[in-house]
């Protein structure tokens, strides 16, 4: 998820506010989706059944959000300071992550399942590479947080040996066009002949290789609001058209993916679904459309948790529904929905305020002495200000 990871209410201007729309639903999609592993009332397999994709939403904010960072520094000073930017990403993910890998390899109980992969491929963040639900099913949602964490490793790098021009843009599109292939051949190569449901998951699902669409999305729509304003005042004028479409193109990929696990799927539902979200992005961007304009404290306060939702929603559950079915409360009723609800937002909460909020103040402390030191220094010497 996933990151999961920037806040997106309207801070200096209402541009992203309905961002924090779409954060909120895709971490409603996920508790959903996951909500099937356990007891559960009939009407959430209808309604999480599509939850998947909530993985997906959050790959194209985060693509959009994060590359728009680079770019804005890139426009106004040329370049951009990669230790600056590995060490917001460091703060922001870091110390919650640290707090909920320590409590499923300390406390055996909080594990929603039984098998857990080894602490070194949470550590370096690929445990999402030749993960097999079979042996490795506890904490596998932190497959996605891998797949951003290596997109925040690479994206620096990769920028600073590139001018942004339109052969970026032909960059994107060859990776886009690219996973078509590389999904094509690894279920012809190992999905197929296997005939596991399992191996759809190791090599199709969760390799980062198959899972750019979204990432790809959300870069292209940052380069095109940084560096094309034209394209872009163009782009966000049809807002609640954007919002119609989004929905035509939604109902199309939900039949296109009926059967998740098949060829079409497999090659064609992820761009599908990443392009649907690219265009709910625009629509969420257009300062017409009702998302933009709507203000919302519950998509708020939800867009803010989603985070620490992501991280602790599985085990919260797990913990909540074999407390709460002692006391004779029914796994597959709404009160047991309700109550684990409760107690994952009550998880949330303390993980946000007791680690998550104050390492981000840190962080903000920390990089405006930076940006302050940097400044007098700059002032003091002959040479002109560079920023």
């Amino acid at each position: 998820m996933h990151s999961p990871q920037k806040r997106t209410e309207p801070a200096g201007g209402q541009q992203l506010a309905g961002l924090t729309h779409l954060r909120a639903l895709a971490i409603i999609l996920v508790f959903l989706f996951h909500y099937q592993l356990f007891g559960h009332p009939a009407w959430i397999e209808t309604a999480g059944a599509f939850g998947w994709t909530g993985v997906d939403l959050f790959f194209v904010l985060s693509g959009f959000l994060i590359s728009r960072q680079l770019f804005k520094s890139i426009a106004q000073t040329g370049s951009f300071s990669p230790g600056a930017f590995y060490f917001k990403r460091v703060m922001r993910i870091i110390p919650a992550y640290g707090v909920v890998l320590a409590c499923y390899f300390f406390f055996p109980w909080f594990r929603e399942k039984e098998a857990l992969p080894p602490l070194w491929k949470f550590l370096t963040f690929t445990q999402n590479i030749g993960l097999n639900l079979r042996t490795q099913r506890t904490f596998s949602h932190a497959w996605s947080l891998c797949i951003e964490e290596q997109f925040y490793l690479l994206l620096p790098l990769v920028l600073m040996g590139l001018r942004f021009n339109k052969k970026v843009f032909y960059l994107l599109a060859g990776l886009f066009i690219a996973g078509f292939i590389i999904r094509a051949f690894s279920y012809t190569k190992w999905v197929s002949p296997s005939g596991d449901g399992f191996a759809w998951y190791t090599w199709i699902y969760y390799p980062s290789w198959c899972r750019l669409d979204g990432l790809l999305a959300g870069i292209a729509i940052a380069g095109v609001f940084q560096f094309k304003p034209a394209l872009k005042e163009k782009m966000t004028r049809p807002g609640n058209w954007w919002l119609a479409i989004t929905g035509l193109l939604l109902a199309a990929t939900y039949w296109i993916c009926g059967d998740q696990v098949s060829y079409t799927s497999s090659v064609l539902g992820f761009p599908l679904v990443d392009i649907s979200f690219g265009v709910l992005v625009l629509a969420a961007l257009s300062p017409s459309c009702v998302l933009f304009r709507f203000q919302s404290r519950i998509s708020y306060w939800i867009a803010t948790l989603s985070y620490s939702i992501y991280l602790v929603h599985k085990g919260c559950i797990h913990v909540a529904q074999q407390q709460l079915a002692k006391l004779g409360v029914a796994e597959n009723g709404a009160l047991m929905l309700f109550l684990c609800i409760a107690a994952t937002m009550t998880g949330a909460l303390l993980l946000h305020f007791i680690i998550e909020r104050p390492f981000l103040q840190l962080r903000d402390r920390a990089l405006a002495k930076y940006k302050n030191k940097r400044g007098h220094q700059t002032f003091s010497t002959t040479s002109p200000p560079t920023g």
